[in-house]
């Protein structure tokens, strides 16, 4: 008996030691749902930290903070943790400004206004148009940001402030500073969207505008001393070859204060570094062509610009930005030879590759080539076999190390525009592999990296003398040179272009790149002689059928 009462005490003990752990909990956890201000977030005591994003260089970057481990059962039973702090449970740590910021940033230097406008808090109806009619009445060909610290103002209020420059057709680079302001809305952060994010000028009652003057100019001749070819197409690039030029200045209203001008001209002819043979060879050969396109030559050596035919306008063949698609193969393919595979390396060419836990690629003929050697690959455009091998040998980074750093795809002073991001994912990686996603190049730059392959250098295309800010020239390597040829010849004696009536001694790659909501654009690059070229049809359809048969007219011109 007296062992039944014992137990009926220590059974009796442990129901109220439960009953008051378990009032305990309530009393202090039952109160805060996940939309609530925390006091943590109020002291700053959990800021976020950088994300990677597909944002330019500069993009503040975010890690989460780790969820605090889910609480033991010994840590329920027992009482003595809760009675002595007293504070309230904390929910996950939710998403900061900083990501919601960077997305916005890398959306916006993409021209996703959907993305855009998901961002913004209660963003005006015209929202999108505002920005598209910013775009068209400027003549805005491109945009870079870099957004600096971002700043809490409090729990509730954050602002990044950002760098960024535009290139204006016809005046060049027009650099700003604005403020992106961030707030708690409904649980998440969202932008707080302004005019003056757009630019500081649009402030209540003013505004921008571009005014276009004509007057009277001497001609621009070519290197040898001759006027251009008529219908040059090389209007946008040199003063005068019709008489007159436009005078640009960009101003703010209603001050009147001017922003951005037309460079002052010489009253003399000045001759350029423009080959009147080339110029007129590139010209003509983009007679009779439905759409927008653009034909750029440079001399080999020394880089200078031999030909610009331009039908894209606002010199978009120089700094205009578009997805090079399968041409820019030629540096995935540097990189991939700079891991050990040579040009006779055995490679799988499937039909489809899918990305370990990620997406899959498919080749643009649908075609299973099995095991093939790299030229071959090359030759074919094998997109499974470069998504592949990206994904083996190049998740380390060295994809956007080789572009970057070998072939100028990054921000740089120049006549050439191209930039490629870090990839955040195995998705991006595969889709950068083939010039799509992040990778953007102008015609001249995809020219540039033609010409890196010809010579073994890589160096910026010059209409002067090399300014004394132009980015240094970058050895490519001897051998891997002689390989990165070896694969572009195939390309015109066997490959994707081996139909195009290319003239012997041509090499180069095809690429059609995908767009958006739009036809592929048609690419070919390549090099013959002393000339490196890039031809680009905007929304021209496949590059082996269109731009190639493009480049066989330019170059049997000049036979």
């Amino acid at each position: 008996m007296r062992g039944r009462w014992i137990l009926a005490l220590i059974a009796l003990a442990l129901a109220i030691t439960a009953f008051g752990v378990y009032g305990m909990v309530v009393a202090t956890g039952g109160g805060t749902s996940p939309g609530d201000t925390l006091p943590a977030e109020a002291a700053g005591a959990s800021t976020p930290g950088p994300v990677p994003t597909t944002a330019a260089p500069g993009i503040p970057q975010s890690h989460a903070s780790p969820a605090p481990p889910a609480p033991t059962s010994s840590s329920l039973l027992s009482p003595v943790p809760l009675a002595s702090t007293g504070a309230p449970a904390v929910p996950a740590p939710q998403e900061g400004p900083e990501p919601v910021a960077a997305r916005y940033f890398a959306a916006w230097q993409a021209g996703d206004l959907a993305t855009m406008t998901g961002l913004v808090s209660a963003p005006p109806a015209d929202f999108t148009e505002r920005h598209r009619r910013f775009d068209t009445e400027l003549r805005v060909s491109s945009l870079s940001l870099t957004p600096g610290t971002p700043r809490h103002r409090n729990a509730l209020e954050a602002e990044v402030p950002f760098q960024g420059v535009r290139e204006i057709a016809g005046l060049g680079r027009w650099p700003f500073s604005s403020v992106l302001h961030l707030a708690r809305r409904a649980g998440s952060w969202k932008v707080l969207w302004t005019p003056q994010t757009l630019h500081p000028s649009l402030g209540e009652g003013k505004g921008l505008r571009l005014k276009e003057t004509r007057v009277r100019r001497p001609a621009t001749l070519t290197r040898e001393g001759l006027p251009f070819p008529r219908d040059s197409r090389a209007g946008d690039y040199f003063t005068g070859l019709d008489g007159t030029t436009t005078e640009l200045t960009l101003r703010e209203i209603p001050s009147g204060r001017v922003l951005l001008a037309s460079p002052s001209r010489p009253e003399t002819p000045a001759r350029s570094t423009i080959s009147q043979t080339v110029q007129t060879a590139a010209a003509r050969a983009l007679d009779g062509l439905q759409g927008q396109a653009a034909i750029v030559a440079v001399d080999v050596e020394t880089r200078q610009v031999r030909a610009v035919a331009d039908t894209l306008g606002g010199r978009r063949a120089f700094n205009g930005l578009y997805p090079p698609g399968s041409t820019f193969k030629v540096v995935t393919a540097a990189a991939l030879l700079r891991t050990g595979l040579t040009p006779q390396s055995p490679v799988g060419c499937p039909a489809a590759y899918t990305i370990p836990n990620a997406r899959g690629f498919t080749n643009a003929d649908g075609t299973d080539h099995g095991v093939v050697p790299l030229t071959t690959a090359f030759a074919l455009s094998c997109n499974t076999t470069f998504v592949q091998q990206a994904y083996e040998r190049l998740r380390d980074g060295g994809l956007r190390a080789e572009a970057a750093d070998r072939f100028g795809f990054r921000e740089k002073p120049g006549l050439s525009s191209c930039r490629i991001n870090a990839h955040t994912d195995l998705n991006e990686l595969g889709s950068d592999a083939i010039g799509q996603n992040s990778v953007q190049a102008s015609p001249l730059c995809m020219a540039e990296v033609a010409a890196a392959v010809a010579s073994g250098v890589w160096k910026p295309a010059v209409m002067t003398a090399p300014p004394a800010d132009s980015p240094p020239a970058v050895p490519l390597d001897e051998n891997l040179a002689s390989d990165l040829r070896t694969m572009m010849d195939a390309v015109v004696t066997q490959g994707t272009a081996a139909k195009a009536g290319l003239p012997p001694g041509t090499a180069g790659k095809t690429g059609t790149a995908e767009v958006a909501g739009g036809r592929t654009h048609a690419w070919f690059i390549g090099y013959r002689g002393s000339l490196a070229f890039a031809v680009f049809v905007q929304n021209g359809g496949s590059g082996g059928s269109v731009a190639a048969p493009i480049a066989a007219r330019f170059l049997n011109a000049l036979q």
